[in-house]
């Protein structure tokens, strides 16, 4: 099993520091429209300079989906410590269930209402698309590692990682319809477990 190593102290401030500026461009964005926010706007809401911001995302739509795709590197994070010998989905389950646990059916409205905005904006779909794309291949790669097969040649683990990102979408959507509020995990949960099944038709 690979452990993390802690992050230290400046890793935790320019953490600190996406996650401020991504907050600013989500709630600017939300309250103003995405059109309507500039990056000096998003600087300034974030109380540093916009030379700042450029340090540390390349658009608006970046900084406003950084948080999605930050979530979806802890999930490959998470199945890089599970125990080797675990079995595959079961250890996919753990990292996402893990992952998007917010305690409670309904999680922070903030976080709700950003992710609502990423579905709803063809620009933060585009980012979304392009930074699920580079999460997928890190998730590719500790598949393979987990299969003893080769991400750069075998199918299987590009496949996986795949149908685990059409997973945490499905289940999302999902979730931001269902009435009563069913919780993401168990969402998570059941499309995983329908996967690791092979999908079979609903009876």
């Amino acid at each position: 099993m690979t452990t993390s190593r802690a992050p230290g102290h400046r890793e935790r401030k320019k953490q600190q520091t996406r996650e401020a500026l991504s907050w600013a461009a989500l709630r600017l964005a939300v309250e103003r429209g995405l059109g309507d926010v500039l990056v000096e706007d998003i600087a300034a809401e974030a109380g540093v300079s916009p030379r700042t911001f450029n340090n540390y995302f390349s658009s608006k739509a970046e900084a406003i989906v950084w948080r999605q795709l930050d979530r979806l590197h802890r999930v490959t994070d998470l199945l890089r410590e599970r125990p080797p010998a675990e079995p595959l989905w079961e250890a996919v389950t753990h990292a996402a269930t893990t992952t998007f646990d917010h305690g409670e059916s309904l999680p922070d409205q903030q976080w709700t209402t950003g992710v609502r905005l990423m579905l709803g904006e063809s620009e933060l779909q585009a980012e979304l698309i392009r930074g699920g794309a580079a999460v997928e291949r890190e998730v590719a790669a500790v598949i393979a590692e987990r299969t003893g097969t080769d991400a750069g040649r075998d199918l299987y683990p590009l496949l996986a990682a795949a149908a685990i990102g059409a997973a945490i979408r499905s289940a999302t959507e999902q979730w931001l319809r269902t009435d009563p509020p069913v919780p993401l995990p168990t969402l998570l949960r059941d499309a995983l477990d329908a996967l690791a099944a092979g999908l079979p038709a609903p009876e």
